[in-house]
């Protein structure tokens, strides 16, 4: 995994978690890889690993059977899915907006692109 300077590494390694949630690598109630486990796939120390899935179950995604390992929550993707777009409302499209404004991209521009990207 390449992490960036933007967020500190183990909300990264959250944010992938995540991701991987969002996608249906993991579903609800299913084990997530160990926290050793995972640290070895992302070769980073363990306990960057540990803080990422404290702050994972600090926000209700996920959850530790003892002796089992840590499982996805139920309804954790949509949970997931609310506040990321939440978070992309309020954060990241009025700074969008802004720099359309600045650069004269107008909703036109925007949805040619969109429907040349396939989506």
């Amino acid at each position: 995994m390449n992490f960036t300077t933007e967020k500190a590494i183990y909300v990264q390694i959250a944010d992938r978690l995540c991701d991987e949630i969002l996608t249906d690598k993991y579903a609800d109630d299913e084990r997530i890889p160990s926290v050793r486990e995972y640290a070895v796939l992302l070769e980073v120390n363990t306990n960057t690993t540990v803080k990422s899935y404290d702050l994972l179950a600090s926000q209700g995604i996920i959850y530790n059977k003892r002796g089992l390992g840590y499982f996805v929550t139920a309804g954790a993707k949509q949970r997931i899915l609310d506040e990321r777009r939440r978070e992309f409302m309020e954060q990241k499209l009025p700074e969008m907006f802004r720099q359309m404004r600045l650069l004269g991209i107008g909703m036109d521009d925007v949805e040619r692109e969109w429907n040349m990207s396939g989506s």
